[in-house]
């Protein structure tokens, strides 16, 4: 059985790692690369950096970070936020990202999956799905959750497989920063109707949690982001209480 991954993920703003709820009420939360270090020495198994005010300009700034996480640590990560074009990735791949996520640049312009994912290959994509529930349907929103579609949560998941993507990282809007534990009946039906794997995101608040979307969520992956950075959870006692439930991580 593949092993279980738990994935820190910083959130970047203007240089800095910074963490809020439901997307918003950010909060400082740390130098990005000394937290890389940290996270890599504790055994994380990947790192997630998304730049969450990505604009033109600071692509540059983005690029640089990547190029110093890349020195630093020996575990794989990924980076996202404002890539909207092969070029962009090529500048992130050859600065040490070892895959890229996309979220709202997919939906505008699907065919940028197939385009990345012919170029550099899907183990390199990763497609980020910020959804909400409205209506009793889970949508799909974009722009940090901000700006809701008309497109529904499963109908894009399937679409983004068949194009290519080698991973789906989904956020649950409704979890997002609460610590009440992940969507994981959502999560459950994605790993059930597609077949590449998915990363949970949003929610995590204590261990049980981690269990719980790993059982019950079959998610492949776990990310989190605050329940890390603010020392509530460490990353070696997640792992060991997660074994001995018999969930097969690495250690």
């Amino acid at each position: 059985m593949l092993t279980k991954r738990i994935i820190p993920c910083l959130d970047i703003k203007d240089g800095r790692t910074v963490k809020g709820i439901n997307f918003v009420d950010l909060r400082d939360a740390g130098d990005p690369v000394e937290l890389a270090e940290i996270y890599a020495r504790e055994g994380a198994d990947e790192l997630v950096f998304l730049d969450i005010s990505a604009t033109e300009e600071k692509r540059r700034t983005l690029a640089d970070l990547v190029y110093h996480v890349a020195e630093k640590v020996n575990i794989p990560f990924t980076v996202g936020g404002g890539i909207s074009s092969v070029a962009d990735v090529d500048v992130l791949l050859h600065n040490g990202a070892d895959k890229v996520s996309i979220n709202s640049s997919a939906v505008k312009n699907p065919q940028l999956i197939n385009d990345l994912v012919a170029k550099f290959g899907s183990q390199c994509v990763v497609v980020a799905i910020d959804a909400k529930v409205i209506d009793g349907e889970w949508i799909v929103h974009l722009v940090g959750g901000k700006v809701p579609t008309e497109i529904k949560l499963f109908d894009w998941a399937k679409e983004v497989e068949e194009r290519g993507a080698g991973e789906i990282l989904f956020t649950s809007m409704n979890h997002d920063g609460t610590k009440n534990g992940f969507a994981n009946e959502a999560l459950a039906r994605l790993s059930t109707e597609l077949n590449i794997p998915i990363i949970a995101s949003g929610g995590a608040g204590n261990i049980q949690h981690f269990a719980d979307t790993f059982i019950d969520g079959k998610a492949d992956a776990a990310l989190a982001a605050s329940v890390f950075h603010f020392k509530e959870i460490e990353i070696n006692d997640l792992k060991k209480e997660l074994r001995s439930k018999g969930i097969p991580v690495r250690l």
